[in-house]
């Protein structure tokens, strides 16, 4: 055994083993063509898992549709139900065409003016099909585009409810996926398609998934009709508020879990991609501001009331999803709790705002996505921590020029599309007519608008 050891010992060290090592390194690794080729799938693998958790996402947010349709028609009355869901169904389906044929190239195209944003007016195809050929990439990231878009156009239904014009509403759902969101999505977004970052984005504005460029873009445009509309008949009698109140507690409760379903593509699917698992991180933060939100509503109308109200403490669940849409990648746990609690109670306070100044908004929607989503903007430049988004917040040692980007962000916001809303919606107004006659709304909507009804009676 003493012979053989030695034996080894001095084959060892006369090379003859070592004769391998030469072998290995002139036979790289890179340029071996089955590793290559198995580099070369894991990449492509790692993209379409991409490509499929963005258009999973998509379809999530897609059926945020139905949840907007089902709360709207819940808190408004049975007479007006099938003219919220025509509402819902009719500004998603003419949304997504001119969005395809003006809106996604404005948002994301060739700049008009290179270092602001705003893109040049054109069909998407200009963007996602290269030489004839579709870009898959392309037609993922347009669709997660084009739901986003319909989110800020229904958002306005719901402020505008029951006394609303059918044909002047889809007018306006037309300029606003088409002009209205896509110009300030520009500002705040473009830089996603890669030619060129818009002007907030420039300045480091934070609006992870679109407390503003969405929701408050929505809820300011909302605003703007409901202040030109005017009150409902009976809602406002002598200087006293008379509560109108929603036929379905049901349907709106079904509808807020299917927006908070929804939500979880909404905020985590901004991501466009499973690389790093940040959509976790996304995700438990987006639940926790909304679970938040709905116990500081029920808490404060409760304290309030007596008595937990069902329908503020449904908008309180919403108003925290709102809230944490602008920083859901850039807090901690605790403090997405405290956004969605802020957003619980200010959702609460803004209603009975509106309704003291008489501005009806059967559904909340102003005070939900329009001062939440303002509210959840802020609060990004206020809780975000560098452990999470790269970026350090003024509670947590940042600077107050983050927190200044975030107000001149919803400052810009609010005067564009408040704006040019109203000017939209008066143009409406003295040309084909913005609200029913006083004989339609009080009949209801369904009847004379649609020739239908939701709850038909049997004779």
């Amino acid at each position: 055994m003493r012979w053989c050891f030695i034996l080894i010992l001095s084959l060892a060290a006369s090379g003859i083993f070592a004769q391998e090592t030469p072998v290995v390194e002139t036979t790289s690794p890179v340029s071996d063509p089955a590793i290559t080729a198995v580099s070369t799938e894991l990449s492509t693998l790692r993209s379409e898992i991409n490509w499929l958790w963005t258009c999973i996402a998509a379809f999530m947010v897609f059926f945020m549709q139905a949840g907007f349709a089902y709360v709207e028609a819940g808190f408004t009355r049975a007479k007006n139900v099938v003219n919220i869901l025509m509402k819902n169904f009719i500004d998603f389906c003419l949304g997504s065409v001119f969005f395809w044929l003006v809106g996604f190239s404005v948002m994301f195209g060739p700049q008009l003016f290179p270092g602001f944003g705003i893109g040049v007016p054109g069909f998407a195809d200009s963007l996602i099909v290269k030489d004839g050929t579709p870009d898959k990439w392309g037609f993922a990231f347009f669709l997660f585009q084009m739901v986003f878009a319909g989110t800020a156009a229904t958002i306005v239904s719901g402020a505008m409810a029951e006394r609303t014009k059918f044909v002047s509403y889809i007018i306006f759902s037309v300029v606003i996926t088409a002009f209205v969101y896509p110009v300030f999505g520009s500002l705040a977004w473009a830089g996603l398609w890669g030619l060129g970052k818009g002007f907030l984005e420039q300045q480091g504005f934070i609006d992870f998934a679109g407390s503003t460029v969405v929701h408050s873009v929505g809820g300011w445009a909302g605003l703007a009709g409901a202040l030109i509309l005017g009150p409902r008949i009976g809602k406002y009698q002598d200087g006293k508020l008379f509560p109108i109140l929603g036929h379905n507690m049901s349907m709106a409760a079904l509808g807020v879990f299917i927006l908070w379903f929804g939500w979880f593509g909404f905020n985590p699917g901004s991501t466009t991609s499973v690389n790093g698992g940040n959509f976790a991180v996304i995700a438990v933060t987006t639940n926790m501001a909304a679970v938040s939100g709905a116990l500081a509503s029920m808490i404060v109308t409760w304290i309030m009331f007596k008595k937990p109200d069902i329908g503020l403490s449904l908008n309180g669940a919403l108003a925290g999803l709102v809230a944490i849409t602008s920083p859901c990648a850039n807090v901690s746990i605790s403090s997405a709790l405290i956004i969605g609690f802020v957003a619980g109670i200010l959702v609460v306070l803004s209603v009975l705002f509106f309704d003291r100044i008489h501005i009806d908004d059967p559904v909340g929607a102003v005070s939900v996505h329009g001062v939440c989503g303002a509210w959840g903007t802020l609060a990004a430049g206020l809780f975000a921590q560098e452990a999470f988004g790269g970026v350090n917040g003024l509670f947590f040692g940042g600077d107050w020029s983050v927190v200044f980007t975030q107000l001149s962000g919803i400052g810009i916001a609010f005067v564009w599309s408040f704006g040019v809303s109203s000017i939209i919606f008066l143009v409406l107004k003295y040309t084909l007519g913005l609200r029913v006659s006083e004989e339609e709304e009080i009949t209801g909507l369904d009847i004379l608008e649609h020739g239908n009804e939701a709850y038909p009676i049997s004779k």
